[in-house]
């Protein structure tokens, strides 16, 4: 009886050895699991030591033996959560029949001075990823997430460490997440060109946290090109290895303004490079590709409001989306005459009861946001969207929901799942882009549905 205990005993240890092998194989070394490691290693030993006759087999009493026993139990749980909680994620699959391939740019505009940095001879960069239908009839890999160069993963991962005050080692593990895209594969070819949108991110965050709405929409075939607003990011990595990081200042409403026009700018320029590839007078496969006469704009927070800033004031942009953004610029801008959308958090709902009734907040933000409120007004007057999503909090309108569970306990993403908040916002958005860039769908965006209870249209009379 002992002796078959001993045999299953040995053979629990060795697949146990195997599963180990296999999972730093396939996965890679994840520190969330050095306890699991340690602990898997030190069961094998004690189990080839038991069918040893070599080995020195010494009696350990029942206080220090339960007290080991004890110790590993509590290490495996904490192990355990750290995997739970601070997980190797991917990007959820897009929803469209499209395969997606990506591919990255970068454009210096030489007609513009780059104002946020002090030497007075550098000129405005930009890194710019491109996603668009293909075939990936090569069967190519789907892309890491993050830079997949080590050294370029090393100094980006110690960007956003400093920036929070954590060790570089706790955003190893983000080396191994995945998007649902293929780099540098052919587009796939198309007898009437792919409309186009533009995407730009939050304040101080990354068009990295924007990758699966590119993803989705590229799936249903739009080419999207999403800017990385130097400067204003955690972190961007241009080709030869430079990685700037925040510089950006926006704490007043002058700040916000100055920074905008900036954003807006880039929004612009980007158009302009755009319109050299689909010429071909800038070398690419998307010569022919791109339909210029659909062109939107959206973005998230601050890009949200870009999104409506470069809507308004360049013509060809045609529709645009912000995503949870309060305006930087209201003046001359209630009368857009374009197709937009706003779509806010479910905070909106007690923010504007709040607002509503503070008569003491200083005089020049009142009139500000009573500016904003009655642009939104005057696009649902003219037939375009505003809705909040119920459950939503800021950060719903990204990935970062995706990134890890305590993410919730800031209070930067809501109740809702991140899956959930991030099908809500990626349906609304491409039922918004199909109407207006290719004159299909539209009808999520007419008023409420049974199958998205959670979104609520914005009464105008309450505005």
């Amino acid at each position: 009886m002992k002796r078959s205990a001993k045999k299953t005993g040995l053979g629990v240890d060795i697949g146990s050895g195997v599963i180990l092998v296999v999972q730093l194989l396939v996965e890679g070394y994840r520190w969330q699991l050095l306890v699991v490691y340690i602990i898997t290693a030190l069961f094998i030993f004690i189990a080839l030591s038991r069918h040893s006759d070599k080995m020195i087999h010494p009696k350990i009493g029942k206080l220090l033996k339960y007290s080991l026993s004890s110790l590993i139990v509590i290490l495996l749980v904490a192990s355990t959560l750290l995997s739970v909680y601070l997980p190797v994620f991917d990007l959820p699959k897009p929803d469209g029949p499209e395969k997606v391939g990506t591919q990255i740019f970068h454009f210096t505009d030489q007609n513009r001075d780059e104002v946020l940095t002090e030497d007075q001879s550098d000129k405005r960069e930009l890194m710019v990823q491109v996603w668009y239908p293909t075939e990936n009839s090569n069967n190519n890999k789907r892309l890491a997430l993050f830079p997949k160069y080590k050294a370029m993963f090393k100094t980006y991962i110690q960007t956003y460490s400093n920036s929070l005050n954590l060790p570089d080692f706790v955003f190893n593990y983000w080396k191994y997440s995945r998007t649902n895209s293929y780099e540098n594969v052919e587009i796939l070819p198309s007898a009437s060109s792919y409309p186009v949108v533009l995407l730009s991110h939050g304040m101080g965050t990354s068009s990295i946290l924007h990758a699966s709405q590119a993803e989705n929409l590229a799936s249903h075939g739009f080419i999207v090109f999403t800017i990385d607003h130097t400067y204003s990011t955690f972190a961007t990595i241009f080709p030869d290895g430079r990685v700037t990081d925040y510089k950006t200042k926006s704490v007043t409403l002058d700040d916000r303004a100055k920074v905008g026009a900036i954003w807006t700018e880039d929004v612009k320029f980007v158009i302009n490079q755009i319109e050299k590839l689909s010429s071909g007078a800038m070398e690419s496969q998307f010569k022919g590709q791109i339909d210029l006469n659909n062109i939107g704009v959206m973005g998230h927070s601050f890009g949200g409001a870009t999104a409506f800033n470069a809507t308004y004031l360049d013509d060809r942009i045609k529709a645009g989306v912000n995503m949870d953004g309060s305006l930087y610029e209201v003046k001359n801008r209630e009368d857009i005459n374009k197709p937009f959308m706003f779509m806010r958090s479910g905070a909106f709902e007690d923010w504007l009861v709040q607002f509503k009734n503070d008569v003491n907040s200083d005089e020049e933000v009142t009139q500000f946001l009573t500016d904003e409120l009655n642009i939104i007004k005057e696009v649902i007057d003219d037939g375009g969207s505003a809705i909040y999503v119920t459950g939503t909090q800021h950060f719903n309108f990204s990935d970062l929901q995706f990134y890890s569970p305590l993410i919730k306990l800031t209070g930067i993403t809501g109740d809702i799942s991140g899956t959930r908040g991030s099908s809500i916002v990626n349906q609304y958005v491409l039922d918004f882009f199909n109407k207006q860039l290719k004159g299909t769908g539209g009808n999520l965006i007419q008023g409420p549905n049974d199958n998205y209870p959670e979104v609520k249209f914005i009464d105008p009379e309450e505005l």
